[in-house]
């Protein structure tokens, strides 16, 4: 048992944006995105949204395969504020992605003739040195330069080339700044727009918090018509099951989970496959010292969660003040509080849980801090959801912070 408990290692992966050793559901999202692979003219893009830990970030890598069997070529990263402070930053982030796809292919220059010679015509690679000069030699605003770039390299992609996915996580991070006149998600918007209505066949992926969408449609309200928005649910209770039992389905793993450990999994992590993972990756340690140890395994979940509240929730909780924890509290009180709430029921609820209860524009103020803490956010019809997940049961276990 030793030998094979050494060589069998952990198989769950709890980090942030890992690949899972079993990727359970999402059947229906990676459909949707082969169908936006196969338009004819591009006209919808794609918003792949969710609370962390939800798996975005691994489903948008799991689309790259997807896209590159299709012959599109892939480019992204994550989106920095850094790279999303100026338009000229956006730009810089897009052609240096742009020209590690682009950099094998070539386009065709005339090079200007010496005294009586006869004009030349030369190949030159579309690295970033040239995808550069093409941006700082066309004249007008960055969108122009930034159109002017991609035209160039979409007028000289191989024939057999399905298109661009131009793929970014964190796209929440995108921002306009009319304080400084700098409009890069405008920008991004605009000329993505401007090409797919000549045909070009450049394809926007954006990855994000559930703050994302709402951006795009305040910065162009024609963003509502150009993205198809894919909301990633928790999994199923079958999806989670698979999840957990996937992964050590291995004729060599020495661990096996009861159907009772599988139970307690399933409902302690709500189906978000990040606690999945954290939660199945400290059971499959603590199984494995106690059967080197001759002792019976079971599940310690009370030890477990409090490692858990730790490691995701306790920095996030520690961002609010105490007035805020007692909103919260009050927040999470409520029978829908995992799902959506607005500014009256929470006033309702603060009326029959403490004694100094919220008013309705103190919780409008408030609810706008948190937003800004990413505790919560506002959705499109005007009501209110906790911006991490399970962040409810956390606070019920944090207990009544007005007694």
């Amino acid at each position: 048992m030793a030998a094979a408990v050494t060589e069998f290692r952990n198989p769950f992966r709890p980090g942030a944006g890992h690949m899972p050793p079993y990727l359970a559901g999402r059947e229906t999202e990676r459909r949707e995105f082969a169908r936006l692979l196969d338009q004819d003219v591009v006209l919808e893009n794609v918003v792949l949204t969710g609370l962390r830990g939800v798996g975005k970030t691994v489903l948008l890598e799991t689309f790259k395969p997807m896209a590159q069997r299709a012959r599109w070529l892939w480019i992204g990263a994550d989106l920095s504020e850094s790279a999303t402070v100026s338009e000229t930053a956006l730009a810089t982030r897009v052609l240096a992605d742009l020209a590690v796809a682009t950099s094998s292919f070539t386009m065709e220059v005339t090079r200007e003739p010496f005294l009586f010679n006869q004009p030349v015509s030369e190949s030159r690679p579309l690295d970033f040195q040239n995808l550069s000069a093409c941006f700082a030699s066309t004249p007008g605003l960055v969108s122009d330069k930034l159109k002017a770039v991609l035209e160039l390299v979409g007028e000289n992609l191989p024939t057999d080339c399905g298109g661009i996915v131009f793929a970014y996580d964190e796209a929440q991070n995108l921002a306009d700044h009319a304080a400084k006149e700098e409009y890069p998600l405008s920008i991004l918007l605009e000329v993505f727009q401007s090409l797919q209505k000549k045909g070009f066949r450049f394809m926007l992926a954006l990855t994000g918090l559930p703050t994302l969408f709402p951006k795009l449609v305040e910065a162009r309200t024609y963003a509502e018509r150009m993205f198809r928005v894919i909301f990633l649910e928790r999994l199923s209770e079958q999806e989670s099951r698979d999840a957990i039992t996937e992964p050590i389905g291995d004729a060599h793993c020495p661990v096996t989970f009861s159907g009772e450990s599988i139970d307690l999994i399933c409902e302690v992590s709500g189906g978000y496959p990040y606690f999945i993972q954290f939660i199945c990756r400290e059971v499959y340690d603590l199984f494995i010292q106690r059967l080197e140890a001759g002792q019976p395994a079971s599940v310690p979940i009370d030890e477990i969660m409090r490692k858990l509240d730790s490691d995701f929730f306790a920095g996030r909780w520690a961002r609010a003040t105490d007035r805020q924890h007692e909103l919260l509290w009050v927040i999470a009180q409520l029978p829908n509080s995992e799902a959506e709430f607005t500014v009256q029921e929470i006033v309702a609820e603060s009326k029959a849980r403490i004694s100094k209860p919220f008013s309705g524009s103190h919780v409008n103020q408030m609810l706008v801090s948190l937003a800004e803490a990413g505790l919560v956010y506002k959705n499109r019809h005007g009501k209110y959801s906790f911006a991490v997940p399970l962040l409810g049961r956390f606070i019920k276990r944090q207990g009544d912070p007005t007694s």
